[in-house]
């Protein structure tokens, strides 16, 4: 079935399943192909739910010793899982790429750095990652860079720098997508000052919903529209929930509040309704937070969510738009580049 056909096709911005069979499995592939009780991601559960495209993240800690070697462990690692399965997933670095993934009845699977530290401070490490294909970096993880401000941070910087503001210019040269989660909102306002090409939030959710750091603010949100970005909306608790959050904060004291997907669609809607139809997205952050809400458990969920949004009145279009067809408009709009840079030898 092509996706243009397919009701609800998730084209998911961000999974951790590579560090976690790297943290659980010794990097070993096999088995994924089966169901992993401990994980939330394994095939039959991405066929449940409906994934025809996922953005495997090549993470590695940002504490790391070696952050480029263990960055090209992971590049490896996710392009071994995606070889051990080639009935079900599909190497894949262009929107061509993906449909054509599809149309094969097998999972698109594309690669994203989470956080700059992995490249580190080294444009031609930069240029690598992107030869080796790696679609998207993440500008920060949860510590500042020598060159952008985390979210989680203690924001040195007060956002970019002039050597960010250069890390931008050559990830935009090479087509490589500039992921602002995990940045704070003076990052993302700077480096939406100097994109020339749409940026995407990975995984996260929105701070009016629910005030917590790793979320987008108002403010950001409604710069999307002209920089023709896509927010990935996610489902981690505290992202999500205001009373998790704030639960975790007490210490996790006692029985923690109840998250649904409801609390999820709510983001969502807030988010379409400031930044458009045409620029949000989907970004479970599956196998990167051992906690989800229990009615998006694991990959397999996403129906759910589409369920809840039918009931609240969303209709076809905007459905497939936020499920996958929004992504990969921003593909579109950077595969020259990136097919250029991949293509040198």
């Amino acid at each position: 079935m092509t996706f243009d056909a397919l009701p609800f096709p998730v084209i998911d911005g961000h999974n951790d399943l590579p560090w976690e069979r790297r943290d659980t499995h010794d990097s070993g592939v096999e088995g994924i192909d089966s169901e992993e009780g401990s994980l939330h991601t394994d095939l039959p559960k991405l066929r449940a739910g409906g994934v025809v495209g996922q953005f495997w993240s090549v993470f590695v800690p940002a504490d790391d010793p070696d952050p480029v070697r263990t960055t090209l462990q992971q590049v490896d690692l996710a392009h071994r899982i995606v070889a051990r399965y080639p009935d079900t997933l599909a190497p894949a670095r262009t929107a061509d790429d993906v449909r054509a993934a599809i149309d094969s009845g097998r999972i698109a699977s594309l690669l994203g750095a989470e956080g700059g530290h992995s490249i580190g401070d080294d444009l031609a490490v930069l240029r690598t990652l992107a030869r080796l294909g790696v679609r998207y970096m993440t500008l920060t993880h949860n510590d500042d860079t020598p060159w952008a401000d985390s979210a989680t941070g203690s924001h040195p910087h007060g956002g970019l720098t002039d050597r960010g503001r250069e890390v931008v210019a050559e990830m935009e040269r090479v087509g490589m997508l500039v992921d602002l989660s995990h940045t704070a909102p003076a990052t993302m306002h700077d480096t939406l000052d100097v994109a020339t090409q749409p940026v995407v939030f990975s995984h996260s959710s929105t701070v009016a919903v629910a005030d917590h750091p790793r979320n987008v603010p108002d403010d950001v949100l409604a710069r999307l529209a002209d920089n023709g970005g896509v927010v990935m909306i996610t489902f981690v608790p505290a992202f999500v929930s205001q009373a998790w959050a704030e639960w975790e904060d007490a210490g996790s004291v006692g029985e923690p509040p109840l998250v649904t997907v409801s609390d999820v669609a709510d983001h969502v809607e807030h988010a379409r309704d400031v930044a458009g139809a045409g620029h949000i997205g989907l970004g479970g952050d599956y196998d990167g937070t051992p906690v989800l809400p229990p009615d998006l458990r694991d990959v397999s969920r996403y129906p759910v969510l589409a369920a809840e949004l039918q009931r609240r009145g969303w209709g076809a279009e905007d459905l497939r738009a936020l499920a996958g067809s929004n992504v990969l408009r921003v593909l579109e709009a950077t595969d020259e580049r990136f097919t250029r840079v991949g293509s040198v030898r």
